[in-house]
C-alpha cells in the first residue's frame, strides 16, 4: 500500500524548519521593538545565534519562554470569582452601539479583540475609548493556524 503525501510548499517548508526568528520578527510577537529585543539578547534575558551577514537569530523555544515571561503573571488580586483565565489588560479603542447590543474593540499589546456584549451592560459599565479593561476570553474550541507570511 503506498500512501502520499501532499509536498509542503516552500513557505510551510521555512517554518517546519524554522525554530528561530529574526530579532525584527521576535519583537513582532512580543508587542515590542527590535531594540528592546536586542537589549534583552545583550543583557542575556533571551538567547540569540549570529548567522551569517551578521544577522542576529532568536531561538524559538527561548521566545516562547520570554513571551510568557513578558506577558506576566495573570492578576490573582480580582475579587470576583471567575471560571475564565484568560485575561489581557487593554486599552477600549472603540464603542459602537446599537438598539441591545455593542461591539467593543480592545487594544492589548498587539492583540485586537472585539467583544459583542449587550448594550444594557455596556451602558452599565460606561465603557468609551480611553478606559483600560480586561479582555476576558472563555473559549471551548481554540482553533491554530499558520501565519500566511512571516
Amino acid at each position: 500500500m503506498v500512501t502520499r503525501q501532499r509536498a509542503l510548499t516552500p513557505l510551510e517548508r521555512y517554518l517546519v524548519d524554522m525554530a528561530e526568528y529574526r530579532i525584527g520578527q521576535a519583537a513582532e510577537l512580543l508587542g515590542v521593538s527590535p531594540d528592546t529585543v536586542r537589549r534583552w539578547a545583550d543583557a542575556g534575558r533571551v538567547m540569540t545565534t549570529v548567522r551569517a551577514g551578521g544577522r542576529r537569530y532568536v531561538d524559538g523555544a527561548d521566545l516562547a519562554r520570554l513571551s510568557m515571561e513578558v506577558a506576566g503573571e495573570q492578576r490573582l488580586d480580582n475579587p470576583r470569582g471567575q471560571s475564565a483565565r484568560n485575561r489581557f489588560l487593554g486599552i477600549i479603542t472603540k464603542v459602537t452601539k446599537d438598539g441591545v447590543a455593542a461591539q467593543i474593540e480592545i487594544q492589548s499589546g498587539p492583540h485586537r479583540f472585539v467583544a459583542l456584549i449587550t448594550r444594557e451592560a455596556a451602558d452599565e459599565l460606561e465603557l468609551e475609548p480611553g478606559m483600560v479593561a480586561d479582555a476576558v476570553v472563555k473559549a471551548t474550541n481554540v482553533g491554530v493556524e499558520l501565519p500566511g507570511s512571516f
